[in-house]
């Protein structure tokens, strides 16, 4: 057990060194998050709560603040790996990672895993802070807690993915404006895919994003628009591609030792 934990001081080393990244400027990585998740739910709040009913006997709010809770969490593992990785090739010190005695695999359990404690700690802050507002039920907490790291884990995973492919800051951005962003709104946070034209609500179908929050929200409402397990399966499979990629990228060095 000592030789296999000693093994792993690489992957420590390079995860501390991560988590440290972050949380040395908290009012960016953490505190601002939280905040804009904050203004979403009082403007949505305000407008909506007495117009709104899309759970019989649920509100308005309590319906919103989990998809807020995983949208805030998924935006901000994104952010963490695709930032970090995107940086050291920019600064050129991303080749000292790649000399390390690390493998492949250790390297992306590394950045993934920063990447998702970021978006936990994220999301238990919106959590705890929206407490003020509502008072939120847990019915499913185990589900609550599978979508929330499978969600960062997907996240984290397209982060680094983006930051491979990237050759710069402009590249990145469009990924998150153009993909990330889209995705997020449109994956069911501020309603229900029942509400939309039939059309829709097929299309809303293959975003894979739909499916975190759905599955999220059950963990919370124990509602949802589809089955928790078929969210988990979708959701589940698109986490073992993800990782797959990931891993491959680094193990060839694509765009990383050119």
């Amino acid at each position: 057990m000592a030789s296999a934990w000693q093994s792993l001081r690489g992957l420590r080393t390079l995860f501390r060194k991560e988590v440290h990244r972050y949380v040395k400027v908290m009012v960016q990585t953490v505190a601002t998050p939280v905040i804009t998740a904050l203004l979403y739910l009082l403007v949505f709040r305000q407008v909506l709560e007495d117009r709104v009913e899309v759970y019989p006997g649920i509100s308005y709010s309590a319906f919103l603040i989990p998809g807020l809770i995983m949208m805030s969490m998924i935006q901000n593992s994104f952010a963490n790996s695709s930032s970090s990785i995107l940086q050291s090739k920019m600064n050129g010190n991303l080749v000292f990672v790649l000399l390390a005695p690390l493998s492949s695999i250790e390297m992306f359990l590394a950045f993934l895993g920063a990447a998702v404690s970021r978006g936990l700690a994220v999301g238990l802050c919106v959590f705890l802070a929206a407490l003020w507002f509502v008072d939120l039920p847990t019915e499913q907490p185990l589900w609550l807690l599978t979508f929330a790291l499978v969600g960062c884990g997907i996240l984290g995973g397209l982060g680094i993915i983006a930051a491979i492919w990237s050759d710069g800051y402009d590249k990145l951005s469009a990924f998150s404006n153009f993909v990330i962003l889209p995705l997020s709104f449109l994956s069911g946070v501020f309603y229900s895919i029942h509400s939309l034209p039939p059309l829709w609500q097929q299309v809303s179908h293959y975003n894979p994003f739909f499916y975190l929050i759905d599955g999220f929200r059950y963990g919370f409402l124990a509602h949802s628009d589809v089955s928790p397990w078929w969210s988990l399966a979708i959701s589940g499979g698109f986490l073992l591609l993800i990782s797959a990629v990931c891993v491959r990228m680094l193990a060839t060095g694509y765009k990383l030792r050119g």
